[in-house]
């Protein structure tokens, strides 16, 4: 985690949209520009596809220490597998991740929609990853089931926290819940998933419940379609500031 126990805000990816270029400084890439700003950023990609630690280590020596990635575990653990048997797969992702050093500050899960709670699969998972990693983990579920004190619960137990989000599919889903290690919001775009933009009224009210815990937090901004990432987190920081 970066030192500092002020909100860290970031977007998912680093892309630079042109006609916020002069939000950044210079730098020799768009991802060294981009920690010229924020000092957080959600690694998306490895959902998709894996990187190898190479790549990691690269992308590690191109921002300053304090700067810190969350890794998104890829959805052949997520999605394919739905949690079960995933010991190989884990090991894979978290030797390629690894590579990022000091500067991996967490992994992001995030489950399909149709994935309900079964509390004996979601303990078996757990307890891998926990077997091989201590770093922070937060999980974004989606599905009705994961919002309950149970749930809460479970979370707890294996030091995971979940996610708030928006748009949020039940009310409890837009707070940050389970350990409380780490607060970490995700906010998609509303009312247009990944392409809508936020405007003051949501950020003031985004701003006033980050300011309502305390320890780690993150605010990731993850409508990026339209380019609308990069200007909410930075106006989400002037608000902060303020």
């Amino acid at each position: 985690m970066p030192a500092a126990r002020a909100p860290q805000i970031g977007c998912a990816g680093w892309s630079i949209p042109t006609r916020h270029a002069d939000l950044f400084g210079p730098g020799e890439s768009m991802l060294a520009r981009y920690a010229t700003r924020f000092a957080v950023v959600e690694i998306n990609s490895s959902f998709y596809r894996p990187h190898k630690p190479a790549t990691y280590e690269r992308w590690a020596a191109s921002v300053p220490a304090g700067f810190r990635f969350s890794v998104k575990i890829p959805r052949t653990i997520s999605h394919d597998s739905g949690l079960v048997g995933a010991g190989p797969l884990l090991d894979r992702f978290l030797g390629e991740a690894g590579a990022l050093g000091a500067r991996l500050g967490g992994l992001l899960l995030q489950l399909p929609p149709s994935l309900e709670l079964d509390a004996r699969r979601a303990s078996s998972f757990f307890r891998a990853l926990r077997r091989r990693s201590t770093v922070p983990l937060v999980c974004e579920p989606r599905h009705a089931s994961w919002f309950t004190d149970a749930a809460d619960a479970l979370l707890k137990r294996y030091d995971v926290s979940r996610a708030g989000a928006d748009p949020a599919r039940v009310p409890a889903a837009a707070h940050p819940g389970g350990a409380p290690s780490w607060h970490y919001w995700r906010w998609h775009g509303t009312p247009r998933v990944y392409y809508s933009d936020y405007d003051d009224a949501a950020l003031n009210a985004l701003a006033a419940q980050v300011q309502r815990v305390r320890g780690p937090r993150w605010v990731i901004f993850d409508n990026t379609a339209h380019g609308f990432a990069v200007a909410n987190a930075a106006r989400l920081q002037e608000v902060l500031r303020a």
